[in-house]
């Protein structure tokens, strides 16, 4: 099928749901020399016909600027809700507050890093838009371009993905991958309670839970070293272990 023509589709099948808005949920701490390309690249990214946008931003108390950035070139466009967290609470506490404020049919994780390409949208949305999902998580494991990093990362994730894969009965192949849209009645059934990464482990084991249809897209990824400013750390492997077993096999 050429890509046009399933976007069109994909399109049609939106209106007749009645899809008429994508929020996209931007978490954001410390990438002020990041922020402002996102946002462009996300405002221009396409979507399918009649979907329209509104641009969640939740700055996790940065401190290098990004904050203020924010407020004086991004709080007063009318596609942006800037949320202001007085702390520093971290990602899963930031999407949270992204989520309660979010006010379109469907929502969107986009991370504030760029690894992740917001001309991507589309691919990631259509089994949504066309009905055969009701969650769809992004992959960087099946096929499409992404910059070579850390082996032991990825033998983690792997892991990680595995063993949340066996408890919750699904078969992912990238579980820990940012990319991730929702129909937002969905979200609305869940509690979510990580602050930090265990996020995706979290809502792993509750979507999947719930029974929810869920479709795995191929997504281009491109890495970020610790020195361009990744935030992720072996800590967080060890939190995801946890997350993994208490959300699923605890009530």
């Amino acid at each position: 099928m050429r890509p046009g023509f399933g976007i069109l589709l994909a399109s049609v099948a939106a209106r007749r749901a009645n899809i008429v808005k994508l929020s996209i949920v931007i978490p954001v701490y410390n990438e002020r020399a990041l922020i402002p390309q996102t946002l462009d690249r996300v405002m221009a990214a396409p979507l399918p016909e009649g979907l329209t946008r509104e641009i969640v931003v939740v700055d996790d108390c940065s401190t290098d600027g990004t904050r203020e950035w924010l407020g004086e070139h991004a709080a007063s466009q009318p596609w942006v809700t800037l949320c202001l967290h007085q702390r520093n609470a971290g990602k899963g506490a930031a999407l949270r507050t992204g989520f309660a404020a979010a006010t379109g049919d469907l929502v969107l994780v986009q991370d504030a890093d760029l690894e992740y390409d917001p001309a991507e949208y589309p691919q990631l949305l259509s089994p949504l838009l066309d009905g055969r999902a009701d969650v769809v998580f992004g992959t960087r494991f099946l096929g499409q371009t992404h910059r070579v990093l850390y082996y032991w990362h990825a033998v983690g994730n792997w892991l990680l993905t595995t063993l949340s894969n066996m408890l919750s009965n699904v078969n992912l192949s990238d579980m820990e991958c940012c990319y991730k849209a929702f129909r937002t009645d969905v979200l609305r059934r869940i509690t979510l309670v990580e602050n930090r990464f265990g996020f995706e482990p979290e809502i792993t084991a509750k979507v999947a839970r719930l029974r929810c249809r869920i479709y795995e897209v191929a997504v281009s990824y491109s890495g970020r070293t610790y020195a361009e400013g990744k935030k992720i750390g072996w800590r967080d492997g060890f939190s995801a272990l946890r997350c993994i077993v208490r959300y699923n096999l605890l009530p």
